[in-house]
């Protein structure tokens, strides 16, 4: 009890905290100008998340599709159950397209 007493204020304490000190360390960070180098690493990083992840997608998608209609050729009621399974394959592309915006967005 007393265990999951400390676990509890710890994690209250830091969420409390930890907010503040981002944002201190934001503010420093955002007074600095960047590097070339540091802007051509950002870029570089958001091309290569856009690209892993569209692959992984077509890749995912390609493969779930074909066992999807193949299943769907034998037994047409596991259509939409299949379909769901493509559409989270297709999530893949947009969580790295999100991720690469984030990325964009810390150029200045």
């Amino acid at each position: 009890m007393k265990l999951k007493t400390m676990i509890s204020a710890a994690a209250a304490f830091a969420a409390v905290s930890l907010p503040a000190l981002a944002q201190e360390a934001q503010e420093a960070v955002a007074s600095q100008p960047q590097s070339p180098l540091s802007v051509s690493c950002l870029a570089i990083a958001a091309a290569l998340t856009m690209a892993v992840s569209i692959l992984g997608a077509g890749a995912a998608v390609g493969r779930i599709g074909a066992a999807a209609f193949g299943a769907a050729a034998e037994k047409p009621e596991l259509l939409s159950k299949s379909l769901t399974f493509v559409a989270l394959a297709e999530g893949l592309s947009i969580v790295g397209f999100v991720i690469a915006i984030m990325i964009v967005g810390k150029i200045q």
